[in-house]
C-alpha cells in the first residue's frame, strides 16, 4: 500500500496576520498605517470602537494606537474597548495612545503645563524601542497632557526637557508607548523605532513586498470570479491599469478591459489609452465613444458632490450596456445584464478612507466616483485587488508586472476627469478650454524635467469672468489656476515651489495661444486644509 503523504499546509500571508492600526482622530494615523507598510509589514486602520472580539478575529500580529486632537479626560475623548488589553497582544501607544493606555492601566495622565509641539530633544534611557539608536535624538512632539505615572509595572525609557515620561515599556505585559511621533520624518530614528517594535517586540516578518502582493490577490481573485467573464473599467491611469494586469494575470481571457471615453479626459488622452493598451497589454479592449451622455447628464449641474455621482452613476449604466452587448442580449435569470457578473474597478485605500470606508472618528471629505459615488443600485460584483494598497504601493506593484515606466509614473487623474476641474457647470466651450491650457501646463513642466518630482500638476477652470487688457481691446474672459503639489500618498500635500521663469512660460503661452483666457493664477494652499483637487 502507497505511502498517504499530506498536501502541504498554505503558509499564513502578511495579510493573514495585519498590524491593526487603531485610528483615535489623529493627523497622523494613515501615516502610521504608511511607515508600518514601508517595513515590508502589512497593516490596516480601525476605528477605536472596534470590539475587543473583532480585534481577536483579525488575529494581529500587533495593535498600534495612534494620536489624537482630544484629551484623554475630555467627555467625548475616544475609548478603547478595555477588554482589548487582555488580548495579549503586543501594543504600541503613540501620543494619545500612549496618553490613554497610562489611564485604563494604573497610570496617571495631567495637564503639567510643559506642553512641547515640534522639535524636542529626546534622551534614551534603553530599552526594546529605543535599541540601536542614540542615547540623545531630535524627536516631533505634539501635545499638551503628559503621562505623570506609567502603567503598572511599566519602566520609563525616555524623557525630554518638559515631559519626564516620554516613552515607557512593560515587557511582559506587551506594552510599549511613546510621547513622540516615530512615524513623521522629524523624528530622526522615528522608522528605526518602529521597526524595533514591528521585529523586534510583535516578531513580524518582512515580508509584505510587491511580488507578494501580487501573488496574494491574484489568488483571490480566481477564488472570487472563478469562471465567470470579467469587465474591467479601464481608464489609463496607473490604478485602472495595474487593476486590469492583475486581474488579466489572474484569470487571463476571461477578463474584458473597457475604456469609457466620456468627453472629460485630457488632451489626446483618449488616442494614448487605446494605443497603450492594444499595443502593449494584448488584452481584449472595448472602446466606448460616450461623450454625449456625459455631456447631457452634466447639463446645468455645478455642484461639486453631484458632479461626482452623476459621472459615477453613468460609468455604471455604460458598463451594464456592455456586459449586455458583449453577451449578444443574452441574460441569466439571476443577473438581468447578461453573463458577465463582475466589474473590476482601481479603487485604492486611500479612497476607501476619505469617503469614510474605515469606519472611524474621520469624516467624509469627498466622495469618490470609484466608491462612495456609486449608485445605490449596482448591478455588478465589484472586484477591487487595489483596495488596500496606497498609491506608492500601486506603483511597486505596476512595476513588478512589467507596466511601462510612464504609464507607471503618471500622475493621478480623477475618474470624473476635466468636470471636477471645472468650477461651475460643465461646458464643451470651458472642457476645450481647459484640455489647452493644461496641454500647456503639463509640456512645460515635462520640459523643466519636474514631472516626476510632482504628484499631481494641473489646471482648474473657475467659471468666473474677469476683466483684462490685450492689445488695445478691453477682455472679459475666464481665469486659469495653476495647482502643483507634492506628496507621497495623497493623504497630505504641500503646494509645489515651480521655479519663477517656468510659471511665467507657462502663464504667457496659456494667455496667449488659448482665446478665452486672460488671467493665470498660482494656488499655493496645502493639504490639510485644501484637498488637492477643488472638488
Amino acid at each position: 500500500m502507497g505511502q498517504v503523504v499530506p498536501l502541504p499546509e498554505r503558509e499564513p500571508s502578511a495579510e493573514d496576520r495585519p498590524v491593526l492600526v487603531v485610528d483615535f482622530g489623529g493627523q497622523y494615523s494613515q501615516l502610521i498605517a504608511r511607515r508600518v507598510r514601508e517595513a515590508r509589514v502589512y497593516s490596516e486602520l480601525v476605528s477605536h470602537r472596534t470590539p475587543a472580539q473583532a480585534i481577536r478575529a483579525r488575529n494581529p500580529r500587533a495593535l498600534i494606537l495612534s494620536g489624537g486632537p482630544a484629551s484623554v479626560y475630555a467627555d467625548e475623548a475616544p475609548k478603547l474597548d478595555e477588554a482589548v488589553w487582555e488580548l495579549g497582544i503586543p501594543t504600541l501607544g503613540i501620543c494619545y495612545g500612549m496618553q490613554l493606555m497610562a489611564l485604563d492601566l494604573g497610570g496617571r495622565v495631567e495637564r503639567t503645563g510643559g506642553s512641547e509641539f515640534g522639535r524636542a530633544d529626546l534622551r534614551s534611557a534603553g530599552g526594546a524601542l529605543l535599541e540601536d539608536t542614540p542615547e540623545k535624538q531630535v524627536v516631533w512632539m505634539s501635545h499638551r497632557d503628559s503621562v505623570t505615572a506609567p502603567p503598572e509595572d511599566a519602566e520609563v525609557t525616555a524623557s525630554s526637557p518638559s515631559t519626564p515620561i516620554a516613552a515607557f515599556e512593560a515587557p511582559e505585559r506587551g506594552l510599549y508607548g511613546v510621547q513622540f511621533h516615530p512615524e513623521v520624518v522629524h523624528t530622526a530614528h522615528g522608522q528605526d523605532v518602529l521597526k524595533n517594535f514591528l521585529y523586534g517586540v510583535a516578531e513580524a516578518p518582512p515580508t509584505w513586498t510587491a511580488a507578494a502582493v501580487i501573488e496574494e490577490q491574484v489568488e483571490r481573485i480566481r477564488a472570487q470570479v472563478g469562471s465567470e467573464r470579467v469587465l474591467c473599467a479601464l481608464s489609463g491611469g496607473v490604478d485602472s491599469a495595474v487593476a486590469a494586469l492583475l486581474v488579466h494575470k489572474a484569470i487571463g481571457d476571461q477578463l474584458t478591459c473597457v475604456f469609457v471615453d466620456h468627453g472629460l479626459l485630457r488632451k489626446d488622452e483618449a488616442a494614448q489609452v487605446v494605443e497603450t493598451f492594444q499595443g502593449h497589454f494584448n488584452v481584449p479592449l472595448v472602446h466606448v465613444e460616450a461623450q454625449d451622455r456625459f455631456l447631457d447628464r452634466l447639463e446645468g449641474i455645478d455642484d461639486p458632490e453631484e458632479k461626482r455621482k452623476r459621472v459615477g452613476e453613468e460609468f455604471i449604466r455604460v458598463f451594464e450596456g456592455e456586459a449586455l452587448r458583449l453577451t449578444d442580449g443574452r441574460a441569466k435569470p439571476d443577473h438581468p445584464f447578461g453573463r458577465i457578473r463582475y466589474l473590476v474597478q482601481g479603487t485604492l485605500y486611500s479612497d476607501v478612507i476619505e469617503s469614510g470606508g474605515t469606519e472611524g472618528v474621520a469624516a467624509m471629505i469627498k466622495s469618490h466616483h470609484n466608491v462612495g459615488g456609486l449608485p445605490e443600485e449596482v448591478d455588478f460584483d465589484l472586484v477591487e485587488p487595489l483596495r488596500l494598497l496606497f498609491k506608492d504601493e500601486v506603483r511597486r506593484v505596476g512595476e513588478e508586472l512589467g507596466l511601462p515606466e510612464r504609464m507607471v509614473w503618471r500622475q493621478p487623474f480623477p475618474g470624473p476627469g476635466l468636470a471636477i476641474r471645472i468650477i461651475g457647470e460643465v461646458t464643451r466651450e470651458r472642457l476645450e478650454i481647459l484640455r489647452e491650457a493644461d496641454a500647456i501646463l503639463q509640456e512645460e513642466v515635462r520640459r523643466a524635467g519636474l514631472y516626476r518630482d510632482l504628484w499631481q500638476s494641473f489646471a482648474v477652470l473657475p467659471a468666473i469672468r474677469s476683466v483684462g487688457v490685450q492689445g488695445d481691446e478691453r477682455t472679459y474672459a475666464y481665469p486659469i489656476v495653476i495647482r502643483a503639489v507634492t506628496s507621497e500618498d495623497a493623504m497630505t500635500a504641500d503646494w509645489a515651489r515651480l521655479p519663477y521663469d517656468l510659471l511665467e512660460t507657462i502663464s504667457s503661452r496659456i494667455i496667449n495661444e488659448i482665446p478665452g483666457v486672460n488671467r493665470v493664477a498660482l494656488d499655493i494652499s496645502s493639504k490639510p486644509p485644501s484637498t488637492i483637487e477643488w472638488e
